[in-house]
């Protein structure tokens, strides 16, 4: 069986899909093979992102290790049971299409409360919770006492992330490994930044996840999306020398692929 790897989060802009294509294209280029769906149908950044790189793939005359992206089926009615939701058999007839011939299968999330997302993480085996460096994000976690700077109590996201956890222990399923990603790390050891982190750290031991850096501001990330490139790329469509931002960022990719603790994976790029 496939290892599922949900990367969700109910708030836009948090480096979702970028995630997604790095640690996808990562694992292939490790000899794994990887499957990728996007439950966003309407923007599909993820989708979008691998379409880019099929074409420009295609025009540099490239052959280089990518994630096997499928849209979802759509469900014939007449097929449905009676009750059964149409977003549930899509979703299941392109995870089962994919659990016997891939290794990993990479699910790209909408920023957004949705009946697939929902069962999506029902079915993650890892979920991957990026989340920007920010109060903002992190109301999405926990409701966080403004003067004290202490977590309250869970906020709707972590919320839906345990009524996940609790579907997957009545089927008899092992439980889901959570990790938060902290994006958009400024350089600096700013004052809000060491408050986000304590909070981080204090809500982790409560709700149960790992937290985990991520990717750095850089633009770098915005420049590589529209030839569907990402960083492991570089030197093979043309640049010798990489500046010292892309191998530090290379180097975030790394330790984030390590720290996600997959099956079988000796992190080797």
């Amino acid at each position: 069986m496939a290892h599922i790897i949900v990367v969700g989060n109910e708030k836009g802009g948090s480096g979702k899909s970028t995630t997604c294509m790095h640690v996808a294209t990562a694992l292939a280029r490790m000899g794994h093979r990887v499957g990728g769906l996007d439950l966003d149908l309407r923007q599909k950044s993820f989708g979008r992102y691998v379409e880019n790189r099929r074409a420009y793939l295609a025009r540099a005359g490239l052959d280089l290790p990518s994630p096997d992206y499928r849209d979802l089926p759509e469900a014939d009615p007449a097929t449905l049971a009676p009750g059964e939701n149409a977003y549930d058999q899509r979703l299941t007839m392109a995870v089962a299409a994919m659990d016997a011939e891939k290794d990993f299968i990479v699910i790209d999330c909408p920023g957004s409360h949705t009946r697939l997302s929902q069962v999506a993480h029902s079915l993650a085996d890892t979920l991957i919770t990026p989340l920007n460096d920010s109060f903002v994000d992190f109301d999405l976690l926990a409701r966080v006492d403004a003067e004290t700077g202490k977590v309250k109590g869970p906020s709707i996201y972590s919320e839906m992330v345990w009524g996940a956890r609790q579907l997957r222990a009545q089927a008899g399923l092992p439980p889901i490994d959570w990790i938060v990603v902290r994006n958009r790390l400024g350089a600096q050891q700013m004052h809000n930044k060491k408050k986000v982190g304590s909070a981080l750290e204090d809500l982790s031991r409560r709700i149960g996840f790992r937290v985990a850096p991520g990717f750095s501001e850089r633009v770098i990330f915005r420049e590589l999306f529209p030839r569907g490139l990402t960083l492991l790329d570089l030197k093979d469509t043309g640049v010798d020398q990489l500046n010292l931002s892309n191998v530090a960022a290379r180097q975030e990719l790394r330790d984030l692929v390590g720290a996600l603790r997959l099956p079988s994976v000796q992190v080797a790029f």
